[in-house]
């Protein structure tokens, strides 16, 4: 049997089209260099800050402190070994910085600034 058809052959009429909310955006690849942002306009005209290049990171150490650190490279991100050699910043990726090995707990396409806890 072939996709997107019916057991008898004819094929499957789309009830409609995509609505602009539901269609997917383009892919956005967060790189190691000079801080470079972007805004987007999204639902109810409220803008979404986006992150696409990054060259420091929010730490939180085990002290409970807040320390913001030069990313120096990407080690490993456990969702694509792909990503960790392009140096694309991920959420779960492991970086290196100053202060020590550092995972990514958010997701930098949606907040627009990369956070991170010190993995000791």
């Amino acid at each position: 049997m072939k996709l997107g058809r019916k057991i008898t052959g004819g094929k499957y009429k789309k009830a409609r089209k995509k609505k602009r909310y539901e269609r997917p955006g383009q892919k956005k690849i967060i790189k190691i260099g000079d801080d470079k942002r972007k805004t987007d306009r999204v639902q109810g005209g409220n803008k979404k800050t986006s992150l696409l290049r990054a060259k420091f990171i929010n730490v939180k150490t085990s002290d409970k402190k807040i320390k913001k650190t030069e990313i120096k490279n990407v080690l490993e991100t456990p969702s694509n070994r792909f990503l960790a050699r392009q140096n694309i910043l991920t959420k779960g990726t492991i970086v290196e910085t100053d202060l020590g090995k550092v995972r990514i707990t958010n997701r930098p396409t949606q907040e627009g600034t990369l956070n991170g806890v010190l993995i000791e």
